[in-house]
């Protein structure tokens, strides 16, 4: 089983690749992070590591036994005991029940090491795969809303 870890320095190049590799099937469920984002990768994954360091947002990697990152985990704007939730896998990682486990691990981490009591997500309505994680790991659908133009679903889980 792949182990959820802490966004760290030395996952940088790892986190390239992962991205890199996957760039075009993210695209097909969500906005893609355009060419600077590749092009000043280092200086994002750097603002990152701060945004952790800071507590604005918790970043967390699924890596295989090989070291591998086959998927991201995000907590973000932790505030007043909720944060919202940001997901994804490798294509090739897909269909395992590998995101439900690592997000059902996540709750964990949520509610033992950054005492969070809710934890909010948002997905469009066509990324099936990611509103079936939501749903097995005991989200609601909560509204709706609109992402970088684009119509999501809203969900929320109390831990």
């Amino acid at each position: 089983m792949p182990e959820l870890q802490p966004l760290r320095a030395d996952h940088a190049d790892a986190v390239l690749s992962f991205e890199r590799d996957n760039r075009a099937f993210f695209a097909q469920s969500v906005p893609d992070r355009g060419d600077t984002y590749f092009e000043e990768f280092a200086a994002r994954h750097a603002a990152n590591l701060a945004e952790q360091t800071e507590g604005t947002a918790l970043m967390h990697v699924l890596v295989t036994a090989e070291g591998e990152i086959i998927g991201r985990f995000n907590l973000y704007d932790p505030a007043d005991g909720s944060a919202e939730l940001g997901f994804r896998m490798a294509e090739h990682a897909t269909g395992r029940g590998l995101a439900t486990a690592a997000v059902r691990r996540l709750f964990t981490l949520a509610r033992e090491e950054y005492a969070l009591t809710r934890v909010t997500a948002a997905a469009e309505p066509e990324n099936r795969a990611s509103r079936a994680v939501l749903l097995r790991t005991g989200f609601h659908p909560t509204g709706t809303t609109t992402r970088s133009g684009r119509p999501c679903v809203e969900y929320a889980r109390t831990l």
